[in-house]
C-alpha cells in the first residue's frame, strides 16, 4: 500500500509539473551555485522534520543551487514582504520560491489582503532581478481537515495567470493530504519534504529553470 501510494503522489506531482509547464513559457535557467531564496512560513522552514531535511536542504541537494532558507515559523504574507527587500538585498537571488498564505488562511485574514501582498512579494522579487515561482499552498478547511483531501487554494493559480509567472501546483495539497507524510495536520515529516523537493524539481526542469547535467 506504501509503495503504491508513494507511486500516485509522484504521478501527481509530475502531472502537476506538466500542467505548469503548458501553461507558461520556458524560462533562463538557473545554474548550479546560484542563489536561490526560498521564501516562507513553518512549511519552509522545515517543522516537523530537521534542518538537514527541510525541503530547501533537500532542493539545495538535488539542484546544485546555493538555496537561502528564508522560511519563519507563523509567518504571514505581510510579514514576508516586509521581510523582502532586506532579503533580496543581502542574498542577490536568481530565483525566489514564494510559498506563503498559509497562515494568512488559518488565521482567516482578508483574502484581497492576502493576494494583495503575494502579489507585491512577486512584484517585488521580479523588480529586485529574480525569476519567481509561486508555489500554491492549500485552501485549508473543516471538511479538508476531516477528509484529508487539501487542493490548492485558487489565489495562487489566478496571480500565476495575472502576474505571468509559473506556479508550482498541488506540491503542498498532495502532500498533507497523506498522513503518511504528516509530522502533523500542517506540516510535512522528512519523507513529505523529500517528496515535496522531487515534486519542485520537477517542475522547475519543465519550465527551464533547472537543466540536470
Amino acid at each position: 500500500m506504501r509503495v503504491a501510494r508513494r507511486r500516485l503522489l509522484l504521478a501527481t506531482l509530475s502531472a502537476a509539473a506538466l500542467a505548469a509547464c503548458g501553461r507558461k513559457p520556458k524560462l533562463a535557467a538557473v545554474p548550479a551555485g546560484s542563489t536561490v531564496l526560498a521564501l516562507g512560513d513553518s512549511i519552509t522552514f522545515g517543522v516537523g522534520a530537521t534542518p538537514e531535511t527541510s525541503y530547501p536542504a533537500v532542493l539545495a541537494k538535488l539542484t546544485g543551487w546555493q538555496i537561502v532558507n528564508a522560511g519563519i515559523s507563523g509567518d504571514t504574507s505581510a510579514g514576508a514582504l516586509a521581510r523582502l527587500a532586506g532579503l533580496l538585498q543581502e542574498h542577490s537571488p536568481r530565483l525566489v520560491l514564494v510559498s506563503i498564505g498559509g497562515n494568512d488562511f488559518l488565521r482567516r485574514m482578508p483574502l484581497d489582503q492576502t493576494r494583495d501582498n503575494v502579489r507585491r512579494i512577486c512584484q517585488l522579487a521580479a523588480a529586485g532581478g529574480a525569476q519567481v515561482l509561486l508555489v500554491a499552498i492549500p485552501a485549508f478547511s473543516a471538511v479538508a481537515a476531516v477528509t484529508g483531501s487539501l487542493n490548492d487554494h485558487a489565489m495562487f493559480e489566478e496571480l500565476g495567470n495575472e502576474l505571468k509567472v509559473p506556479v508550482h501546483a498541488k506540491g503542498w495539497a498532495a502532500v498533507l493530504s497523506d498522513p503518511a507524510l504528516r509530522a502533523d495536520p500542517i506540516h510535512a515529516n522528512e519523507r513529505g519534504y523529500a517528496l515535496f523537493a522531487q515534486g519542485l524539481v520537477k517542475t522547475v526542469q519543465d519550465i527551464g529553470f533547472f537543466q540536470p547535467q
